[in-house]
């Protein structure tokens, strides 16, 4: 298989590097300066990353974050070096690697699998429109990262992180402990310097909580400001690809690139004028801001180690100019299980017209069971497939019972927001992005503790997790919400907050 084929390029490559300086921690804008001035190529980071995955990814710890390196990455570095020799950069993402969760399309050598023996060797016809945009931008697609298989949304008992093409992704701050899911091994290359950037997607909790477990920024779009084509689906109500950067300017950065209108994807045409979400970033942008207190998230009280950042990051804010709203209280009523009806319907819908436009070697869901069925020692080793059941059961998206999930769970989740906004002239909404990361446990499966991505991943609405303090050494983030299309101010506020706190401390690996 073509895995073992990109291992053994990378231990190829890694032992042809005579590189000796170390790019770990270096921004996006200081890895420019230096390419500006001609002291470093793009050539020469994506081989000091290949060389660092060799010895950190494959190696000891072994993290296990990335599935394949792209084979073409340094000939497209070098052939974006003679670029900015002969006319100059593209813009901020020159040269700059980018590593893509795999279930984001790629036209090339790579495959894109969603972790699943089922698509191991799944090549799509066309690159996502997300890629397209990168591409363009002048990324260096290094390469493919480890996931839950699909996106976690096959059994109540998977583990994150863990797929049958990838096995299981460590988190580097605790090797024992979960590297939270479904984007886990994006969140883990960002974390542990394997890549500059990287790409997760969400439908509910898969950006924002491996990034804050992981101790790095994620930031979660508005649905429809970057495209969903291509990139292998739960639910078109709640999906959306987004960036992830050890610094907020490096995620911003990675978000301006990404996104844009795709007459394939119709929730962009809402996409407002093109926004360069890396300008104007601020020390003192929290100064006068408006910033409600949620304090009912889920697991709420479950751990005063949780509260007591939640409260020292509050006071930062309070100390930084903002004006805390405290105590905001939130009624969620039927959320919850309105939402997972809408994904097990959206699930069933949505992959099946995936897998018939990829040409995929699967053609539905049906025929991704029985492929379980016939190698479940090797793809369910661990937990079986009863959530694909349950959604093969779901008849059309015409059934009154979907349609009055989605209405419930999306009036729930917008008005709750909405109303909290207008009430209190809010500019953001803050909680607690995640607890101390749970052990990894293969029999019976996750244990989250403490969780807050629900109420922006149902709404649609915008949010960005940033370091907040660390539990044990385990790293805990600080989530940012705000109303549809705020993505502009949403990163200045996070910035700030980044900026008075400087709270992100690399694993030691």
């Amino acid at each position: 298989m073509r895995q073992l084929f990109c291992a053994l390029l990378i231990l190829t490559l890694a032992a042809c590097s005579g590189s000796e300086t170390d790019y770990s921690e270096v921004s996006i804008a200081d890895l420019h300066d230096q390419m500006q001035r001609g002291e470093l190529s793009s050539e020469e980071l994506v081989n000091w990353y290949i060389g660092r995955i060799a010895d950190i990814d494959r190696a000891g710890p072994a993290l296990n974050s990335i599935i394949e390196i792209n084979p073409d990455a340094l000939s497209i570095a070098k052939a974006l070096d003679d670029e900015w020799k002969a006319s100059g950069p593209r813009g901020p993402m020159h040269g700059i690697p980018v590593v893509l969760k795999a279930n984001i399309d790629t036209a090339d050598q790579m495959y894109t699998s969603a972790g699943s023996l089922a698509l191991a060797e799944h090549v799509p016809p066309a690159d996502a429109f997300v890629v397209k945009r990168l591409r363009d931008a002048g990324a260096v697609i290094l390469g493919k990262a480890n996931l839950s298989e699909w996106a976690n949304f096959r059994s109540s008992k998977s583990s994150s992180g863990w797929s049958s093409v990838g096995g299981q992704t460590l988190n580097p701050y605790d090797l024992s402990r979960s590297p939270c899911g479904s984007s886990s091994g994006s969140a883990v290359s960002v974390a542990a310097n394997l890549t500059s950037v990287a790409i997760g997607t969400e439908t509910d909790g898969s950006v924002v909580c491996p990034a804050g477990i992981n101790g790095i920024v994620g930031i979660k779009p508005t649905l429809g400001l970057v495209s969903r084509s291509g990139i292998i689906p739960i639910a078109h109500s709640q999906d959306t690809a987004g960036p992830m950067g050890r610094s907020v300017r490096d995620a911003a950065i990675l978000l301006t690139a990404m996104a844009g209108r795709d007459p394939d994807d119709a929730a962009t045409a809402s996409v407002e004028g093109h926004h360069d979400y890396s300008s104007n970033l601020t020390a003192d942008a929290l100064n006068g801001k408006r910033i409600g207190v949620i304090r009912s998230w889920y697991g709420a009280g479950s751990d005063q180690r949780v509260a007591d950042i939640y409260a020292a990051s509050i006071e930062k804010m309070r100390d930084a100019g903002a004006i805390i709203i405290d105590d905001i209280n939130i009624e969620l009523g039927d959320m919850y299980d309105a939402e997972y009806e809408v994904l097990l319907y959206e699930f069933r819908a949505d992959l099946n017209a995936y897998l018939q436009r990829s040409d995929a070697p699967a053609r539905n869901l049906a025929d991704l069971i029985a492929y379980n069925d016939a190698h479940a020692e090797t793809v369910m080793p661990l937990f079986g497939q009863e959530i694909f059941h349950e959604a093969e059961a779901k008849g059309p998206l015409t059934d009154a019972a979907y349609l009055t999930a989605l209405e419930t769970s999306k009036s729930i989740s917008q008005t709750a927001i909405n109303e909290l906004v207008a009430e209190h002239t809010l500019d953001a909404l803050i909680s607690p992005t995640n607890g101390p990361a749970w052990l990894i446990d293969h029999i019976n499966g996750d244990s989250f503790g403490i969780g807050s991505s629900s109420l922006a991943a149902i709404s649609g609405y915008p949010s960005v997790t940033v370091p907040a303090g660390f539990v044990s050494g385990l790293p805990i983030g600080l989530s940012f919400v705000a109303l549809p299309w705020n993505e502009k101010q949403l990163i200045e506020i996070a910035y700030a907050f980044e900026q008075t706190t400087g709270v992100r401390k690399p694993p030691e690996l």
